[in-house]
């Protein structure tokens, strides 16, 4: 199981980047999580469009999902010029059912996900937390049934993080504000609540992204190590863990 960083800014993207979006691949099966702003143009350095086998969206904010759009584009196009028509799978929530429709397009379809259960997508089985966001939105635990990764999404903290991360391999999270600042009123979490996570489940590797576009970044990795004393990454474009 291989996760590469695609998006890792929070809102919007800084120049030459994009916002959240990643790449998990396992036995030729390519899962693409969030689809932010700039992603799809950032996306073609590592994988054509046409090699992913599915999309799931945590939730429908612009910057996780602003380039929906633009791969349905890109996929349609393509098609064209290869004369085939491969319909990709987006799977999504069903809460905004308006976000929800638009997933469905002349080569895309909108697939609901039942955020209550487990789904199997390829070599992925994927189980959801409602996260503490001003929408609805879905944090994963994907496993390959050997390694398992949280992705947080967008969330202020909760105690509830705390046994959906138990063990994991890895925790990629929201750390959008730091230590001396309060993310609760905009649903995000500072980098010391992620690091108290990561400690209290005894997860083996943090990746702090959804990055503030202010401030020093080493600072988050600072402040997040005080608390946590396991391996913290910052998240950055190809950025990959592999197990």
């Amino acid at each position: 199981m291989k996760l590469t960083i695609i998006g890792y800014w929070g809102a919007f993207p800084a120049p030459e980047s994009a916002t959240s979006a990643y790449l998990l691949e396992k036995d030729d099966f390519t899962l693409l999580i969030d689809v932010g702003s700039g992603a799809i143009s950032r996306l073609q350095k590592y994988k054509d469009i046409m090699d992913i086998d599915a999309v799931i969206l945590s939730h429908y904010h612009e910057d996780h999902i602003a380039d929906v759009g633009v791969l349905q584009y890109g996929r349609l196009v393509k098609s064209l010029v290869r004369n085939q028509k491969d319909i990709l799978p987006i799977y999504g929530h069903t809460e905004d059912k308006d976000a929800f429709a638009k997933l469905t397009h002349d080569y895309t379809k909108g697939i609901a996900y039942d955020p209550t259960g487990l789904i199997d997508i390829g070599p992925f089985s994927i189980t959801f937390l409602k996260t503490k966001h001003p929408v609805p939105c879905y944090g994963m635990r994907i496993t390959d049934g050997e390694k398992s990764i949280v992705y947080t999404a967008d969330t202020s903290f909760q105690n509830e993080w705390i046994p959906f991360c138990k063990d994991a391999d890895l925790l990629v999270a929201d750390s959008n504000f730091y230590a001396d600042q309060d993310g609760s009123g905009a649903g995000h979490m500072t980098c010391v609540e992620v690091a108290s996570i990561a400690k209290e489940a005894k997860v083996k590797e943090l990746i702090l992204s959804h990055l503030p576009q202010y401030g020093n970044h080493q600072d988050l990795v600072q402040q997040a190590s005080a608390i946590f004393s396991g391996k913290i990454r910052l998240a950055a474009e190809g950025v990959t863990w592999e197990s």
